[in-house]
């Protein structure tokens, strides 16, 4: 077993159950969880005693999303005039970060997410490359970058319309509002709601349990087939994305909005 910084991974009758655990308040999203996400999701989907996953987060909360701090020297030169060396760096940096998570939606074995909580930004790009979404209760989700002068390039805007439609969507994106689990069942964003955390998880769990039940390359068959229409479309628009933030991202109010978080106040955009 592999002693991973930012995540418990199990494996007990063909079901693994990768959790994630910080170290970031809320299971934050740092160094750690973009290192080791794509790496877990590898060793899962070649590992033939695998035959669906379930993606969890420990505490009370799925996520945070990004850990802002820890992830301060990504932005960090952005801020100031930026010229085309830091601007590639960023490039290569978001990219890398986009293919973390591609290695979720790119895993041959189901993945099953179970929310519960606040789930945020890039935890919402990390459920949207799952398979299934389920939730608890007191989840909440949000598309969070637009009030912190970002547009989201993690893949929530590109694989989300499959999942919730066009109109949902650009709601969520443009207003960066917070949505119950109520709400999240009503657009299709999860499949179904339970009590607690431990209804959720112990969901989850059994709807893992039966996609094992059946014969595992045809499982895998069917989720090759249901991805390929969609692998090549999500492809473009990331690599897309990352090229119009590298270009566009720094500004004077991403500044602002970084220092309201960190002054803990509410930002003053002034497009600029």
């Amino acid at each position: 077993m592999t002693d991973w910084k930012a995540f418990e991974v199990e494996s007990k009758d063909h079901v693994a159950t990768v959790t994630l655990t910080g170290p970031g308040k809320g299971n934050a999203m740092g160094p750690d969880f973009w290192r080791e996400l794509p790496l877990i999701f590898g060793e899962l989907d070649a590992d033939p005693e695998v035959r669906a996953v379930v993606l969890a987060g420990s505490g009370k909360h799925f996520s945070y999303g990004l850990d802002l701090p820890a992830m301060a020297p990504v932005f960090g030169p952005l801020l100031g005039g930026a010229l085309a060396g830091p601007r590639t760096d960023f490039l290569k940096q978001v990219r890398s970060m986009q293919d973390s998570v591609t290695a979720v939606a790119a895993c041959t074995k189901p993945v099953i997410a179970a929310v519960q909580g606040w789930c945020i930004g890039g935890g919402l790009d990390l459920i949207a490359a799952a398979d299934i979404r389920l939730a608890s209760a007191d989840a909440k989700f949000s598309l969070r970058e637009a009030k912190v002068a970002i547009v989201a390039d993690i893949g929530s805007l590109h694989r989300l319309p499959g999942i919730i439609g066009e109109g949902h969507l650009r709601e969520l994106a443009y207003t960066a509002k917070d949505i119950d689990a109520a709400r999240a069942e009503k657009i299709g964003l999860v499949n179904d709601v339970f009590e607690d955390q431990d209804a959720v998880l112990a969901a989850a769990h059994a709807m893992a349990r039966e996609i094992a039940d059946n014969p595992p390359l045809v499982v895998q068959g069917i989720k090759d087939v249901l991805e390929q229409p969609k692998v090549g479309k999500v492809a473009d628009g990331l690599r897309y994305v990352s090229a119009w933030n590298s270009a566009f991202l720094p500004s004077e109010d991403l500044t602002e909005a970084i220092q309201a978080v960190f002054e803990k106040r509410a930002p003053r955009f002034q497009g600029k």
